[in-house]
């Protein structure tokens, strides 16, 4: 057995939606494009800035002075290393502007644990010119000032020591007023008093309490021109807990062992080689020389950050903004790596063991390797590293690094990159919803035609209108389908009107004839009073009869329906009609037994008597035809809820699949050649019966297999569709 599968693809709408998102390819194609643009440039830009570095280190090749200016041993110092400091410092007491680097930076001094009153850690940084100092100390009670007094050590203090550019000592004491701001004081020796008796302004600082309450963060800032070229330092917390007595109880510094000298060394830029590389700098870079201990000499230019840059101009306000977060996202989904991988994948040298970007340049370039990346200091905002070592005698001395914000140099480049992606997506969006809602227009008027299509058309194949509305005034193809389908509807209502017609014209055009034809053949039998026993005069006889029968059923059923339109219903007790009907039965059909058996509730329908009696006269001359002899035919009337069926029951011939899905269809009978006069009309008068009445019929084999039962739903109130699929046989009335 072949069989045909039918392959039924994505609907309009889903097909128009794909197109839709086809044009995607667009901008996708245009970003990689632009993805690629911006790494040559980038590229370039690194190629340049790495001749702009090994240019600047040709001024410092072999000049192995500018590097030793730092005490001969500098191993008798104990060295506080101040952080070069990439953004400016706000001074709030809290760190988290001092850079990823700074929590690992802090150097504990007192006790090892430092839990003791006056333990505290130290953090150092260096930026534009000033010494920034970070804090945290241990003390349960904090002592401020007392303005009264004009001493100043006799409150909680920080003490100050170091070389001035005169060479003379530098003593300053950093005292806490009761608003938490830290102030300055230029002392005499015994650090008792203001040896000026004003305070120095330029040293500023606030003091933030923990919120643990077990001490306190000091930040504060000192001009580098205080404290010297080679600053010697010294830092001492003294502790006083009584308000009242005033006493100093501990005091911690940071002053070296006495084995060393008597400062400490603060490791900070070189002057010398900070003049020769100030008139290099230029805006939006940041050139660093470093020695070979990784200590920066000397810094000239900076790099704008993100809390310092302005928004660009586009669009609107937010676009870099937006264009920015959702950019690395948008990477990913188009080039299938991370914006951080991209970057990764642009370094020129081989990765060393350093923790960032800036690490791996300073190593690589101090290994005598040139050195090129990209830096992601944050999401907003990359940089480009180009790093070339200082030699001296052959061997590296120290390195030039050049730093430059991405942004800055493709600004322009970026902004197309914005515009031709919010154009792209902008565009794509309109398009999209404009397919969208072409889709479902599209949809909605097809939905419309097939609707008002499959209307024109009732249930039994009954044509109900010859034109549709729909779409008829349509210029595009749809309203040239409405009208195709509305002119094949008008053809077919003609062709349908001339088939309805057609019964009562051939009775008409057959019956003058035919009663001719008869009369005739009754005075030939008077006339000749031997030839009525002829063979050949009963066929022609038989012959009339039957084309005469032919054309009273196609009469009758062209006919019914129209009929039934004309007649009125009434309320009638089908259980009396069915009874009567069936006792009548005995008397129609001699020989053959009927059996009736009524409903237990009342059996009111709304139906015509004369309609239900002729759709009872069908199914008993069909149960008679088919039963089997000596055996009775049972008609029943049940109550379900609100349905009333009706079952006329014959033992005999069952019914196969085939002829139970085309029993009640118009001209088809099941009959053998010898019941020539049925032309399977009749139990389509019962179908066209029952459903003018709300009703159904269905036919069904007994349970047993030995017979057939016809079954007629009606409703009572309203139309339920109640069919049961077996009949029981011990529903039927007794045999």
């Amino acid at each position: 057995m072949a069989f045909k599968f039918k392959f039924r693809g994505p609907r309009l709408g889903t097909k128009l939606a794909m197109m839709g998102l086809a044009l995607l390819v667009i901008p996708w194609f245009s970003y990689l494009q632009l993805v690629e643009m911006e790494r040559l440039l980038i590229q370039g830009q690194s190629q340049a800035q790495l001749l702009t570095a090994e240019g600047i280190s040709t001024l410092f090749n072999g000049r192995e002075d500018l590097f030793n200016d730092l005490p001969v041993n500098v191993e008798d110092f104990e060295p506080l290393y101040a952080l070069p400091l990439q953004s400016t410092i706000r001074l709030d007491g809290d760190a988290d502007d001092w850079g990823d680097d700074a929590q690992n930076a802090y150097l504990q001094f007192g006790s090892s644990v430092g839990t003791s009153d006056g333990d505290f850690s130290l953090l150092l940084g260096e930026r534009a010119e000033y010494l920034y100092v970070h804090m945290r100390v241990q003390d349960q009670a904090i002592i401020y000032r007392d303005s009264e007094y004009l001493r100043l050590d006799n409150a909680d203090h920080i003490r100050l020591n170091f070389i001035r550019t005169d060479g003379a000592d530098g003593r300053v004491s950093l005292v806490f007023q009761e608003t938490n701001v830290i102030t300055g004081f230029s002392m005499d020796e015994q650090w008792r008093y203001s040896d000026t008796g004003n305070a120095d302004n330029r040293i500023q600082g606030v003091l933030k309490k923990t919120p643990e309450a077990d001490g306190f963060f000091a930040e504060f800032r000192i001009p580098l021109d205080l404290l010297g070229s080679r600053t010697f330092f010294g830092m001492t917390f003294v502790d006083i807990d009584d308000s009242v007595a005033r006493e100093v109880v501990s005091t911690t510094q940071t002053l070296p062992p006495t084995e060393k000298q008597n400062f400490n060394l603060v490791v900070l830029r070189t002057p010398e080689v900070r003049k020769i590389v100030q008139g290099l700098g230029y805006a939006g870079a940041r050139i660093s020389v470093i020695d070979s201990q990784q200590r920066v000499r000397a810094e000239a230019g900076s790099i704008q950050t993100d809390a310092d840059s302005d928004d660009e101009q586009g669009w609107f306000p937010s676009a870099t903004g937006w264009f920015n977060s959702v950019r690395p996202r948008l990477h990913q989904l188009i080039t299938g790596e991370s914006l951080e991988q991209t970057i990764a994948g642009e370094f020129t040298a081989e990765e060393g063991s350093a923790a960032n970007p800036a690490d791996k340049a300073i190593a690589a370039s101090l290994g005598g390797v040139p050195i090129t990346l990209r830096n992601r200091i944050s999401q907003n905002q990359e940089l480009i590293l180009a790093a070339h070592p200082i030699v001296s005698a052959e061997e590296v001395i120290g390195t030039v690094i050049v730093e430059q914000d991405i942004d800055d140099i493709l600004r322009f480049q970026r902004s197309a990159l914005q515009q031709v992606l919010l154009l792209s997506v902008l565009s794509l969006f309109v398009i999209f919803v404009a397919l969208l809602a072409f889709a479902g227009r599209l949809a909605w008027r097809i939905r419309n035609l097939r609707r008002e299509a499959s209307s024109a058309i009732d249930a039994r194949g009954r044509l109900k209108k010859s034109q549709l509305l729909s779409e008829m005034n349509a210029g595009d193809e749809i309203g040239d389908l409405a009208r195709s389908v509305s002119n094949m509807l008008e053809k077919l209502n003609q062709h349908n009107t001339f088939l309805e017609s057609m019964p009562r014209t051939l009775r008409h055009e057959i019956n003058n004839p035919l009663n001719t034809l008869s009369t005739s053949l009754q005075n030939l039998a008077e006339d000749y009073p031997g030839i009525d026993e002829s063979k050949y005069l009963e066929s022609a006889q038989r012959g009339v009869n039957r084309i005469g029968s032919i054309v009273q059923n196609l009469a009758d059923a062209a006919n019914l329906e129209e009929s039934l339109e004309a007649e009125e219903l009434e309320s009638i007790d089908l259980d009396i009609l069915l009874s009567s009907y069936t006792a009548n039965c005995s008397l129609s059909h001699p020989g053959v037994d009927f059996a009736y058996r009524g409903s237990s509730k009342p059996a009111h329908a709304l139906v015509s008597d004369f309609r239900i009696e002729q759709l009872m006269d069908k199914l008993i001359d069909n149960a008679v035809d088919f039963h089997r002899r000596d055996t009775p035919i049972r008609v029943q009337l049940d109550c379900f809820r609100e349905t009333l069926q009706i079952s006329v029951a014959n033992r005999g011939p069952t019914l196969t699949g085939e002829v139970r899905k085309s029993v009640f269809d118009s001209m088809v009978s099941h009959r053998g050649q010898e019941n020539r006069l049925h032309f399977g009309l009749g139990l389509y008068v019962v179908r066209i019966i029952a459903e003018h009445h709300g009703g159904a019929v269905n036919a069904l084999n007994l349970q047993d297999d030995t017979g057939v039962v016809f079954l007629v739903q009606l409703p009572l109130a309203r139309s339920t569709d109640l069919e049961e699929q077996v009949y029981r046989t011990d529903t039927l009335p007794p045999r």
